[in-house]
């Protein structure tokens, strides 16, 4: 998940370097919404880990 997160966000990037709004803002959201739910996933592993 923190593997697509990374590419979402260095999609977004270079599209707003580029000047394309709507897919940078786009790629933000997906990067954004990966990262959450990774970092979700990882805090269930650990505490399902723990018991």
């Amino acid at each position: 998940m923190f593997r697509w997160a990374i590419i979402f966000a260095v999609i977004a990037l270079i599209a707003s370097l580029l000047g394309f709004g709507g897919v940078a803002g786009l790629s933000a959201n997906f990067a954004y919404i990966f990262i959450v739910i990774a970092i979700i996933l990882a805090i269930v592993a650990f505490v399902s880990r723990k018991v």
